[in-house]
């Protein structure tokens, strides 16, 4: 924040700087009213009397949106380059799991008031008797857990194709680890061409073939191949299916995953189990950002100012979880250690006293490093006994694989030839 323009305050001033304004948007993430104009009037307040050598911001939540119709725009791209520079910093060794930079990929929806330009612009991609809402997809990196980047759209756009927009932003190495919900031929290429790697559960509406080009079985795991029908104009993907032994109640099952990474030191069975099982902090963390952070629906009547409440919510979390995982590693604990209701807290016991010398002593760092989950041994457990609303999916089951014919191995070699 050092390098924006803070501006100079004049009397009776009421223009939003850009800092002021960027600071007015993360505080009101954090406010705890039911509404927006409630937080916008205490967010305002703690800016005031936190930065009185700044201009003085406008006293309108409709102004403040103005500004940020203006401002926001042209904001994203550059706070996004920041924060994934900060994110890496922060991390340190923790960036790596298993030796991988992996992170899982999945998504999810917020729902948004019931106005007819809501409804008109975003659509519903839910359940019957659902509102508009926002999808929302997010790369969520399991070194510190903590999003890495993400993307906002109507409720009907699909999760695959915010993975591709946010496939330049990965780090060259990357490792994406998501459910059967990514599995297609077309991302898994565009996957393989960028240089990351995939790690991606397997399901039964897949066909895979073996045998395609005269090999069969790799010490590590059975080599298929990713051929559908409507793909037959292009060679097909060589896979990894790697199988892994699991319960479901009394039954013995397998799960399948496929990936690009055929070196069996790399990926073992072992290590691709870990770090499925790590994926599901992607929704642990969904979790803590709709209901620890309130934000499973928006308060925003139309559909722009929607999707920059969102937005910005994702800004204050990331900002917050970096400041708190950073506290963290320097006592030398684990990132994926950090409490979001203990740091909440932290955050508005500030707000409520901006003005506490503390503040300005960098307590809060103090505090903020603190904020971790407990680690008692508990008598009973936490989930709760019955919940009538609980989705029970079925597991996507095992995958069709079958031989390829001959004249499908003929073709494959004359495609993969001709590449």
């Amino acid at each position: 924040m050092a390098a924006l323009d803070k501006g100079k305050r004049r009397p009776g001033a009421t223009r939003w700087s850009l800092p002021a304004l960027v600071f007015q948007a993360m505080l009101m993430v954090f406010e705890g009213g039911k509404n927006l104009n409630d937080r916008f009037l205490n967010a305002r307040s703690c800016v005031v009397e936190m930065f009185p050598q700044w201009r003085r911001p406008g006293k309108t939540y409709q102004g403040f949106i103005k500004a940020q119709r203006r401002i926001s725009p042209a904001m994203v791209q550059a706070m996004g380059v920041q924060l994934r520079a900060t994110h890496h910093r922060v991390a340190g060794k923790h960036e790596k799991r298993w030796g991988w930079i992996a992170v899982a990929c999945d998504g999810s929806r917020v729902e948004v008031p019931r106005t007819a330009r809501n409804q008109e612009a975003l659509g519903c991609a839910g359940r019957d008797k659902t509102g508009p809402q926002l999808a929302l997809t997010t790369l969520y990196h399991m070194g510190t857990g903590l999003p890495w980047d993400w993307r906002i759209g109507a409720g009907t756009e699909a999760e695959r194709w915010h993975l591709r927009t946010m496939l330049p932003a990965l780090p060259q190495e990357a490792l994406i680890v998501a459910d059967a919900g990514f599995t297609g031929y077309d991302l898994l290429g565009e996957i393989q061409e960028s240089g990351r790697w995939f790690l991606i559960r397997v399901g039964a509406n897949v066909t895979l073939l073996t045998k395609l080009l005269g090999v069969q079985i790799e010490q590590e795991g059975e080599v298929v191949w990713l051929w559908p029908q409507d793909k037959r104009a292009r060679p097909p993907l060589k896979l990894r299916l790697i199988r892994l032994p699991r319960k479901s109640g009394s039954q013995e099952e397998a799960m399948y995953l496929l990936s690009n990474v055929f070196d069996g030191q790399r990926m073992s069975p072992e290590i691709a189990a870990s770090l499925y099982e790590m994926r599901w902090g992607v929704e642990v963390f969904y979790r803590a950002f709709k209901r620890t952070l309130d934000q499973h629906k928006l308060r925003s009547d139309a559909p722009e100012q929607a999707r920059w409440e969102l937005h910005w919510a994702m800004t204050g979390y990331v900002l917050l979880g970096l400041m708190t995982v950073e506290g963290i590693i320097q006592r030398g604990c684990d990132p994926l250690s950090m409490s979001v209701a203990a740091a909440l807290r932290v955050v508005r016991q500030a707000l409520r006293e901006p003005s506490r010398r503390w503040r300005r002593r960098g307590d809060l760092r103090v505090l903020l490093a603190l904020a971790q989950k407990d680690e008692y041994g508990r008598k009973s457990s936490k989930k709760a006994r019955d919940w009538p609303y609980k989705k029970r999916e079925s597991p996507p089951g095992a995958p069709k694989i079958r031989e390829a014919t001959t004249d499908e191995s003929l073709r494959a070699t004359k495609l993969c030839a001709a590449a």
